[in-house]
């Protein structure tokens, strides 16, 4: 496939381009309808965590949620790549609690947090990261919680033949239109199952949170408390100046995006009906948050207060270690 189909995000220095990473995208409708496509829109990809608001409908469909009293900020945090700042790692602390389960009950294992301010806290302090510092930790305390509402074992809950594991399959082929012939299987950062899933069956998947007005009344209703969750605190979703938090505090329920490890995103417009979902071949964030911003302003998204405000995300700079301007992210 000739490189101009792709959407290109060039990376220049000085007059000449530095570097190119090339894109595939997909715009889509709910009812599958391609809106405007770049590269290969049928390219099979592991989704990562841009797929969290998919995974997270059990924890409100099963009715887990409600009855442990949780709000829309366990919502926003069971659907959130969250940079492990004091408030993200306070709410899943007293979220464990609600539920009876404990720190050590979370597999998802132990990095640093992606919060350089939270990191560098924690160090001051003489203190090392947990798992409550993963950005997963509360996809993994919404598995618990479900588990613990219907009486299943807790341990082991991230493996694939779990219950918790196997609800969050039937959720994802049934939202995303796939079947188990259609995918490969691997193991994601955090210990869970993960599968490769079309783009265009992702963006459509996205399009049915933009509007999910046919699926199932449960399933629905599980969408619209995500859809208002995540806008309600974006922040939790991810973090401070984190691409995909600035973009959802600054449009409201215009967009609301989420990021997937090695150059994923995923994202629906509710009040267009549309989903989007896009996979950057060498795996690079920079350009898969360039290029989200550009099919975002391709859609008329942003207004130009919107634009002004976002300016160093969709349009960043790049900058010597003086802070000087050496360069530019062009998209084509």
């Amino acid at each position: 496939m000739s490189s101009s189909s792709f959407l290109n995000v060039e990376i220049t220095r000085g007059n000449s381009t530095e570097s190119c990473h090339h894109v595939h995208a997909v715009i889509s409708d709910s009812e599958g309808k391609i809106i405007k496509s770049w590269g290969d829109y049928k390219k099979s990809v592991y989704p990562r965590s841009a797929i969290k608001p998919i995974q997270a409908i059990p924890l409100i469909e099963t009715g887990a949620l409600d009855h442990f009293n949780l709000t829309n900020k366990e919502i926003a945090l069971a659907c959130a790549s969250h940079s492990g700042e004091e408030e993200h790692v306070n709410i899943v602390t007293a979220w464990l609690t609600k539920i009876g389960c404990r720190l050590e009950d979370l597999e998802c294992g132990i990095h640093k947090p992606s919060s350089s301010a939270a990191y560098k806290n924690l160090i001051l302090n003489h203190k090392a990261p947990t798992a409550l510092h993963n950005n997963c930790s509360g996809k993994h305390t919404g598995f618990l919680t479900t588990a613990r509402y219907l009486n299943e074992d807790i341990k082991n809950y991230i493996h694939i033949d779990h219950p918790v594991q196997q609800r969050v399959l039937e959720t994802l082929k049934k939202i995303c239109g796939i079947n188990s012939n259609q995918f490969a299987y691997g193991i994601d950062g955090c210990g869970i199952p993960v599968i490769t899933i079309p783009l265009h069956n992702m963006a459509q998947a996205m399009a049915k949170f933009a509007n999910p007005r046919n699926l199932e009344p449960a399933i629905a209703k599980a969408i619209q408390r995500i859809t208002q969750a995540v806008s309600e605190y974006p922040v939790l979703t991810g973090g401070t100046e984190e691409f995909c938090t600035e973009v959802m505090k600054t449009t409201g329920k215009k967009a609301i995006i989420k990021v997937g490890a090695e150059g994923v995103y995923c994202g629906y417009l509710p009040e267009k009906g549309l989903g989007v979902a896009l996979k950057v071949e060498d795996g690079a964030k920079r350009a898969a948050e360039a290029a989200m911003g550009y099919i975002l302003n391709f859609l008329g998204v942003f207004s130009e207060e919107d634009k002004i405000t976002l300016k160093n995300f969709l349009n960043p700079h790049i900058k010597s270690c003086a802070g000087k301007v050496v360069g530019n992210t062009i998209i084509t």
